[in-house]
């Protein structure tokens, strides 16, 4: 079983990859940005929601990397490279929807459709294909046929830093959606906000 071949890594080793894997959480990103975005434009639950919807993308990434599609991804630059730009449009629509929105008074703050910010947070996770690089470089570092199956090893990590990773980033969605409420009665711009946020967000994408 994947938990019975993670108790076989050295419980200094495992900590050090959760401590590692926090760190990384916890450094603003595009997930966090997305997160934040969501959380000013919609509150709390559009926050927290949206940092759940990166959480159902990471796993993909995590089990393209188990499964060794990661790698093949990875080597072959034209399909990272439609995939940024695939994921940089779609922010752009994002941002455009937000802009198009126009200037909120905070009335309809909190009036989501669950499935949509999830759907919204897993697609712009999804079509980043950062992750597939980081997966493939962090998490066999971690690991050694002493320990047991190489792909459960890939498999529990994966899961961990996803786990810790979707907390953290809800946790950022739900502190922007406090913030917003308490800023929206006073600017009124939210949408404006989170539109600039998305489009930086897709800016940086194609630019890095």
């Amino acid at each position: 079983m994947i938990w019975e071949t993670l108790a076989n890594i050295p419980l200094a080793q495992l900590l050090g990859f959760v401590a590692g894997g926090l760190v990384l959480n916890f450094a603003p990103g595009q997930d966090v940005f997305f997160a934040t975005a969501c959380g000013l434009q919609g509150g709390p639950r559009a926050g927290a929601l949206a940092g759940l919807g990166v959480g159902m993308g990471v796993v993909v990434h995590v089990l393209l990397a188990t499964a060794g599609l990661g790698a093949v991804i990875a080597a072959h630059p034209g399909a990272l490279t439609a995939i940024k730009w695939i994921g940089a449009g779609y922010l752009l629509v994002l941002a455009w929807k937000s802009w198009r929105a126009g200037v909120s008074d905070g009335s309809a703050r909190g009036a989501v459709r669950p499935w949509t910010v999830i759907r919204r947070g897993a697609m712009s996770n999804l079509l980043n294909p950062k992750p597939v690089l980081f997966l493939l470089a962090f998490l066999p570092q971690f690991t050694s046929p002493a320990y047991g199956p190489i792909w459960q090893q890939l498999l529990g990590l994966g899961l961990i830093f996803m786990v810790t990773g979707t907390l953290v980033t809800m946790g950022y969605g739900i502190v922007a959606g406090w913030l917003g409420a308490r800023l929206g009665a006073h600017l009124g711009i939210l949408n404006r906000v989170a539109a600039v946020m998305f489009a930086a967000l897709a800016l940086r994408l194609v630019a890095r």
